[in-house]
């Protein structure tokens, strides 16, 4: 990148995933772009580890977490941990490898799944995340998703989504985001304000950012945050007051360019990432059409496509597509999007 900037200068670098932003800002830093982030920050955002150790430093709430080595006993490790907790690969997205247990025989199971996960043909880590696991204490409550956008250091939220599904394992499947959060006001704020704490923590300044975040008794837990916008096609729930969409306003906050307007559209939004029920054969998706006719939904997107071999979690990341939904109230964002879940069939085999 450094010698095709010679030939054709570079005004801006914008990673779209956990990879490829570490790679951003190894590229922005060798050619002097200073709307990104520094590799030390990109690269502790995408390892849990780092992450965990840089929140904990900087006193930000997170679950408590204890470092697995892969080359430990699974009996001997159990007993360092406390129940139920939460085992995850270091540098895996998605949900992938993440796994609940509740006792030591679920506990070995679990490490015994993870392990061989990390072996896969499909599976590439290296250093810690190739040696290391993490579990960590399971932290009831809703969970929620921030989207910002940091400039100078400042965190934006761009929307903060609920998520209705309750998210208590043994794996974690995400299905539905909705925008705006029907939480107090209160609790909104102080969602930001932690965001923004680990953020500070991790040492992004510029850029996306999302956030996983769980809502417990004693206020927002920080799950993980990744200096990338949202997955997959979930950004098009989001459009804002001049009719940008989010990729616009990430582009031009990376070129330095004027934005109007960071306020999302008022009129509620929502997404649901179909899950994948069982492993298998796609051969067939039926009711597309009677989906796209509950009122409110904008649109039904399947992205698996037929003769496709199909992973759940934990083993697998994907999913079979994506519903939007847009209303006046995120109730009948809620409902038209269950609605039209419920009119798809999926024959597997």
């Amino acid at each position: 990148m450094v010698e095709l900037a010679d030939r054709r200068p570079i005004r801006a670098v914008v990673g779209v995933d956990d990879t490829t932003a570490v790679a951003a800002a190894a590229i922005a830093e060798a050619l002097g772009v200073t709307t990104a982030n520094s590799v030390s920050a990109a690269n502790a955002s995408r390892d849990k580890l780092q992450t965990r150790r840089r929140l904990g430093a900087a006193g930000v709430p997170q679950p408590r977490y204890w470092p697995i080595s892969l080359d430990d006993d699974p009996a001997h490790a159990a007993r360092q941990v406390e129940w139920p907790c939460v085992l995850k690969p270091l540098s895996l997205s998605a949900s992938r490898g993440v796994i609940r247990t509740d006792d030591a025989a679920q506990f070995a199971a679990a490490f015994e799944r993870i392990t061989a996960l990390l072996r896969r043909d499909d599976v590439s880590v290296s250093g810690d995340a190739a040696r290391l696991i993490l579990a960590e204490e399971f932290i009831a409550g809703g969970e929620v998703a921030l989207e910002g956008l940091l400039t100078e250091g400042t965190l934006h939220t761009l929307a903060l989504f609920d998520k209705p599904d309750p998210l208590d394992g043994p794996f974690f499947e995400e299905t539905i985001y909705v925008t705006p959060s029907r939480l107090p006001r209160a609790i909104q704020a102080s969602i930001a304000d932690v965001a923004a704490r680990a953020c500070d923590a991790l040492g992004l300044r510029e850029g996306p950012v999302h956030a996983e975040l769980r809502v417990h008794e004693g206020g927002p837990f920080v799950l993980e945050v990744a200096g990338r916008s949202i997955g997959g096609l979930c950004s098009r729930t989001l459009r804002f007051g001049t009719g940008m969409s989010l990729e616009e306003i990430i582009l031009r906050h990376a070129l330095a360019w004027p934005i109007d307007s960071l306020e999302r559209e008022r009129r509620p939004a929502g997404v649901m990432m179909i899950p994948i029920p069982c492993a298998g054969r796609l051969d067939a998706v039926h009711g597309v059409d009677e989906a796209k006719k509950v009122t409110d939904i904008e649109d039904v997107t399947i992205s698996a496509h037929v003769g496709q071999e199909l992973v759940p979690l934990p083993e697998g990341w994907q999913y079979l597509g994506f519903i939007f939904a847009r209303a006046d109230t995120p109730e009948r964002v809620e409902g038209a999007l269950r609605d039209a879940h419920g009119r798809l069939a999926f024959s597997i085999s």
